[in-house]
């Protein structure tokens, strides 16, 4: 199994950006999947999930601002990201099951 984290990059306070997942090597349509971010320096945060049926949660810091998705197949998640703030600078993974991506980073520029 093999997860790969998309779409990272540098943008402006208060600007866009949509992360991708793309999962291979197994379907997880009843799986909860997850995205998860590290800032230097501190411990790794769960930022939002998604579970099979669709039941959705949030971490309080970007709840109006995130909108996670994913595929019924289980194959792809995404995690659409506006009014970014420079507190969300980190590195930005995928998760599912026991499986991680390698990350994708996420710079916000004051």
């Amino acid at each position: 199994v093999n997860l790969m984290e998309s779409g990272g990059g540098s943008v402006q306070a208060g600007g866009s950006l949509k992360l991708s997942c793309v999962v291979s090597g197994n379907t997880y349509s009843r799986y909860t999947m997850s995205w998860f971010r590290q800032a230097p320096g501190k411990q790794r945060k769960k930022v939002a999930s998604i579970g099979g049926g669709g039941d959705i949660s949030y971490d309080d810091s970007v709840k109006g601002r995130f909108t996670i998705s994913r595929d019924g197949a289980g194959r792809n998640l995404y995690l659409e990201m506006d009014s970014l703030k420079p507190e969300d600078t980190a590195m930005y993974y995928c998760a599912v099951d026991s499986y991680w991506g390698r990350g994708t980073q996420v710079t916000v520029i004051s």
